[in-house]
């Protein structure tokens, strides 16, 4: 891997562009326009390591107050439970997340998961025939809406305060 640096291209060099120029490979250089490198001082560079092949998913741990309850919740949602021990872990699409027996109020009633999907209509109607709110004692979910940063998206809050936000995944936007 090379570093590269806008002093060592020639200014008729147009194919690449701008923060392509100051990445390649596996160096950052300060000053350069990508982004995740706060601090860095100019003409210092940072390697950057490249994550092994074989890495799957991250899965974040999430708060159970009751964790039966919650365990009950998540497989009423549609979520494939794969493990239920000491903790419980789930899958939804390619993404999940491990339910653990460990809650504190401030951490779960400010924790959020957010849920892309293709057809958030869809996702609406099954949530909606679930009655969560008699079922779970939990806050009604609330209908698809358009938020100002431009997902159109759904909210559902677990029995321990967890809220979800079920997006929308919008076309054509590599990130959704």
């Amino acid at each position: 891997m090379k570093r590269v640096n806008r002093s060592q291209r020639s200014a008729e060099d147009h194919s690449q562009t701008p923060s392509e120029l100051c990445w390649e490979g596996s160096t950052a250089v300060a000053g350069s326009p990508a982004p995740g490198l706060p601090g860095l001082e100019k003409g210092k560079e940072e390697t950057m390591n490249h994550v092994p092949s074989g890495t799957e998913i991250t899965r974040p741990f999430i708060p159970a107050k009751d964790f039966d309850l919650s365990k009950r919740f998540y497989e009423t949602l549609g979520f494939e439970k794969l493990l239920d021990e000491d903790v419980a872990i789930f899958r939804v699409g390619s993404g999940g997340f491990i339910l653990q027996r460990h809650y504190q109020k401030d951490w779960a009633e400010n924790f959020m998961m957010q849920l892309m999907v293709d057809d958030l209509d869809a996702w609406w109607t099954h949530i909606s025939q679930l009655d969560l709110p008699g079922k779970f004692n939990v806050p009604p979910p609330s209908p698809p809406a358009l938020q100002p940063w431009g997902l159109r998206i759904a909210y559902v809050v677990d029995p321990s305060g967890v809220l979800w936000h079920i997006a929308q995944r919008r076309d054509g936007t590599i990130h959704d």
